[in-house]
């Protein structure tokens, strides 16, 4: 039997399968490019930030920082100072 009459008589659950995937397939498609998107647009906005005098990568620290809680920001810092304190680096 030819391919083209096998795909016509496929089963219901069969089609159904494969019209799900394309489906996912597809929206994670869509999201990859909306994410790209996104970050050609933040890296935009660290461009013009740059432009404007700026260090990006203290925006990028604090911006890493404030998706922290107030407990895990204080916890990391303290374990910086520790290490800057053993390495004879803190003031």
């Amino acid at each position: 039997m030819p391919a083209t009459a096998a795909a016509g008589k496929e089963a219901p659950a069969t089609r159904f399968a494969k019209d799900q995937l394309k489906a996912f397939i597809e929206r994670i498609e869509r999201l990859e490019e909306e994410k790209k998107a996104t970050s050609d647009d933040i890296r935009d906005v660290y461009a013009e930030a740059k432009g404007t005098g700026f260090d990006t990568k203290a925006l990028r620290t604090i911006v890493r920082l404030r998706k922290l809680d107030t407990d895990e920001r204080r916890e990391q810092q303290e374990v910086l100072d520790t290490y800057l304190h053993a390495l004879g680096m803190a003031n």
